[in-house]
């Protein structure tokens, strides 16, 4: 057969992989390196279970004819995980699986799964197999796309591949190829492989893939190089049209692979059969085959609809395998991505488990139960970890999307192939249509709605100009006109949308304060002085983690210190309170609290700029073999005329979990004097990937971790901020390392060497905030007494504090009083807000849950009444407020100093 390959069409490839070469007892081992719907449901239910396993099915819904989406909920030994599963029907004529290749069909191009199945026309897509990073960009298994043989499999052991033939048959094996080139003089020569990577083989004895070996590089292969790295100066001929068109002995050819005809490389003992028996101008031709390595059967690739590559078996006849191969580079919980079939041949299955802060992720063995519990009969694993992608087209939409997030968030890896599921169907006639627009709103806020059409074979159909009539079932919660929603109150509607005979509803729920968990109002500081104007955009983060912009004006706010407005996203400061040194904005969504605190200095709380710092910077590692270096030193680009601590790593040399750390004034650290809630710095990203963190140790002799970002998925400068309220540091504390953490699960997919740097680390600390008469001194009040000291001085108080459950509770008024500070008391919605320096506390009687400066925090206790007085839990308020709390038990004294 003659070697071609078509050009892409519309349901064509698209996208590809990666994979980490590391030596394992001198054998090669090819690991990962590095890589997610709403519609007329067809039932997107609460919890059946899918099987008497733990697999809970959660529900599914229709991609396309033949093509459905299930989601599972799945019991591990690390928590609970959810793996999406899409099943394809292979007996459905109007569906199809096929493999996408990079940017335009090729390798060495590598594309994201999304942009794959986007460029290709997919419903869906998944992220395909493994490859090796540091290579142009090929698959190491085989690879067959639209029937044609684009890559062979690699000569590794115990690598699976899952094909389906062109009659709808799916196979779940290893193959191994069979080839030869043959010259016009009858002579013949074995054909090693097609468009591969150089990699090392594990059972022909050859130390190097192309050592004395012919490949053939069609014009699926894009760069110029084929491959990289070779042992040898290879000799190359070219070949169209079945005939040879250019010798170049002893060099490459410098052009790209035409259309009609591939580059026949050759080394050693194969460059010397090019040199005896081939000529421009005369014919060549090639004969190949796949084969089953378990039972020798041959395969002509041209009965293949699709091939894709992977790993090792994980499941055969039902049950879990043994594994084909050392999964040691791959294990661990995380993302995982795999494919099988059903015992009767019928139906696919794509699988993607996910690992983000809904899914704990699964082990190879937890992924082979969950699998055989869902029903797959043979299946093997793809490229997992960070790679894990699944992008699934929602009903109605012309395109898919992330269904879930990675493991690196919405970040998505660049990859080698996937596999895309496409539909074959015609366009049929309107069948329904869905509403889209976002499930959850805030009060005020506004959502835009619009119609989607579906038709018979649940395709995308254009309902064009039809008439739409829109209305709210329950218009106390939102206000519909036209497709425009606004929410109204707290609570959930059904949104009606009404074209002729054809009706769609969806939920609507108007979020109240419960369904907060903070919110930000700009950078939450400005400038105290008349005319000053404030951006303040506000951020509401739900519950559920969804991030959701909101005009501040549809807040209610109120001024202390200052009288101002608050008209679109800006706040405006009128005038001035006399006397006043600090103002605060309170603006309130549901109750809800969020500051913006002005003072003179517009709020700046700067710890360390590094200009002047009195101390030495270190490098240190836990790692042998890791080096690096810290230092203070000139910024450049946007921080030039400024100094910065810049952190160099090197980790290629360890092993392990591994940290390079940038030690602060040796092991001593810096002394952060008084409690903060938060920090905040600019930070150098080098998009490694790597953990960023800091180290506090504090008075207790306590060490704090402290997550700066769990993945540096950033070049350049970046603004962070950790909140530090919840992490009970003891004051005063040490900032004794800013540090970078390569840690060993999923370590092939971080980078090992880089540079990060740090600048302007700002506290948001109690107290630095100046106005309201801030004091420091001492005071002692006793259980069960009416009178207070401060300063050594009596006072009478008209509510003594008292113990339950092993928790003192006090009138905080007179703790405000003796430090500065201000409470308020709200008897409507039993509130009582704590004002004092940059800290605003608002805690509801009978409720643990208070909110800290737009943020919703747990307690162990919640305010009382008693005898017509509100009392605060002490320790709980004084913390917060950058008090220190003494218990004596002997005489039930409380101690409190500032």
């Amino acid at each position: 057969m003659v070697l071609r390959r078509s050009k892409q069409t519309d349901n064509g490839t698209g996208r590809g992989k990666k994979l980490a070469i590391i030596s394992l007892a001198g054998i090669l081992w090819v690991g990962p390196v590095i890589g997610a719907g709403g519609f007329a449901p067809l039932n997107w239910t609460g919890g059946s279970v899918a099987s008497a396993a733990s697999a809970v099915k959660l529900g599914e819904e229709i991609l396309t004819s033949g093509a459905i989406l299930m989601k599972y909920r799945y019991s591990t030994s690390s928590g609970t995980a959810l793996a999406d599963v899409i099943r394809v029907d292979l007996t459905n004529p109007y569906v199809k699986l096929d493999v996408m290749t990079g940017k335009g069909g090729q390798f060495t191009t590598r594309q994201s799964t999304e942009g794959m199945a986007k460029e290709t026309g997919a419903v869906a897509g998944v992220n395909g197999d493994y490859f090796n990073t540091s290579r142009e960009g090929a698959p190491i298994g085989g690879q067959v796309s639209d029937g044609e043989l684009m890559s062979t499999p690699s000569d590794l052991s115990g690598m699976y591949a899952f094909a389906v033939t062109k009659d709808g048959t799916p196979m779940v094996e290893q193959f191994t190829f069979d080839g030869t080139i043959t010259a016009d003089d009858g002579s013949s020569f074995e054909l090693a492989g097609i468009n591969k990577a150089a990699y090392t083989p594990e059972t022909s004895g050859s130390s190097y893939s192309h050592s004395n070996a012919a490949y053939i590089y069609t014009s699926a292969w894009k760069a110029l190089e084929r491959p990289e790295n070779s042992s040898t100066t290879p000799t190359e001929v070219l070949v169209e049209n079945g005939v040879v068109t250019q010798i170049a002995e002893n060099a490459a050819l410098p052009i790209a692979v035409p259309e009609n005809g591939y580059i026949l490389r050759t080394h050693g003992k194969a460059a010397d059969f090019v040199k005896q028996h081939l000529a421009v101008g005369e014919s060549v031709t090639t004969n190949y085959k796949l084969l089953v390595k378990s039972s020798g059967k041959e395969i002509d690739p041209s009965t293949l609809q699709m091939m894709i590559g992977g790993h090792t078996i994980l499941v055969n006849e039902g049950k879990a395998s043994s594994f084909s191969r050392s999964v040691s580079s791959i294990g661990g919980t995380r993302a995982r991505t795999a494919i099988g079939y059903s015992k009767d041949n019928r139906y696919a299955y794509l699988i993607a488990v996910e690992k983000n802060g809904s899914s704990a992720g699964m082990s190879l063995n937890e992924l082979q139960s969950f699998m055989t519990s869902i029903g797959v009969w043979k299946g093997l694993n793809l490229d997992g970890g960070g790679s894990t992608t699944l992008v699934t087209r929602d009903l109605g939409n012309t395109e898919p999307d992330l269904t879930f997030n990675t493991e690196y968030g919405t970040q998505q890896r660049s990859i080698v192939n996937g596999v895309g599921v496409y539909s074959e169907a015609l366009q049929g006639t309107l069948k329904g249509f869905t509403v889209g627009g976002s499930k959850t709103l805030l009060i005020g806020q506004t959502g835009s709605y619009t119609l989607k059409g579906y038709d018979t074979y649940y395709n995308p159909y254009n309902i064009g100009t039809t008439t739409v009539t829109w209305s709210s079932g329950n218009p106390a919660v939102v206000s519909a006109s036209g497709g425009t929603v606004k929410g109204v109150k707290p609570g959930t509607a059904t949104l009606t949308a009404k074209s002729g005979s054809a009706t769609a509803t969806t939920k609507v729920t108007v979020l109240g304060a419960e369904g907060i968990s903070s919110l930000t109002a700009g950078s939450g500081t400005g400038s105290l002085s008349k005319g000053t104007t404030i951006s303040i955009p506000v951020t509401a983060k739900t519950t559920d983690g969804q991030n959701v912009s909101i005009s501040a004006d549809a807040l209610k706010w109120e001024f202390i210190g200052f009288k101002g407005s608050v008209k679109g996203n800006e706040l405006t400061v009128s005038s001035v309170d006399a006397g006043a040194e600090a103002g605060y904005a309170i603006g309130r969504y549901d109750g809800f609290s969020t500051v913006v605190t002005l003072t003179a200095d517009g709020g700046s709380s700067m710890w360390e700029d590094f200009e002047n710092a009195g101390y030495d910077v270190s490098f240190t590692t836990n790692a042998q073999g890791v080096t690096g270096s810290a230092a203070i030193m000139d910024g450049s680009g946007e921080k030039a005329g400024s100094k910065v601590l810049q952190l160099d790593y090197d980790m290629t040399g360890g092993s392990g979990k591994m940290y390079a750390y940038a030690e602060l004034n040796g092991t001593s650290g810096k002394t952060i004097q008084t409690p903060a809630t938060g920090i905040s710095m600019d930070v150098f990203g080098d998009k490694s990937l790597n953990w960023l963190r800091a180290e506090i140790a504090d008075a207790d002799g306590d060490t704090v971790y402290v997550d700066l970002a769990k993945a540096i998925d950033w070049n350049g400068w970046k603004s962070l901020s950790a909140d530090l309220s919840g992490l009970d540091i003891a004051y005063p504390a040490k900032l004794k390392r800013l540090y970078v953490v390569n840690v060993e699960e999923g370590q092939d997919e971080r980078a090992k060497t880089g540079t990060v740097a740090f600048d302007n680390i700002a506290l948001n600390a109690p107290g630095t905030v100046s106005g309201q008469g801030l004091k420091t001194g001492t005071a002692q009040m006793s259980i069960g007494s009416k009178s207070m000291t401060v300063n050594g001085n009596q006072t009478v108080i008209d509510a003594a504090p008292i113990t339950r459950n092993g928790s003192t509770y006090v009138p905080i008024k007179y703790i405000l009083d003796a430090f500065g500070g201000q409470a308020q008391w709200n008897a409507s919605a039993q509130r009582v807000t704590v004002i004092r320096g940059g800290v605003l506390m608002d805690l509801n009687v009978s409720e643990k849950q208070f909110v800290l400066n737009g943020k919703r925090k747990n307690a162990d206790v919640a305010p009382l009444v008693l005898n017509g007085r509100t009392l605060v839990p002490l320790r709980l308020v004084s913390e917060q407020l950058g008090l220190t709390v003494k218990w004596e038990q002997k005489t039930k004294t409380v101690t409190i100093q500032s």
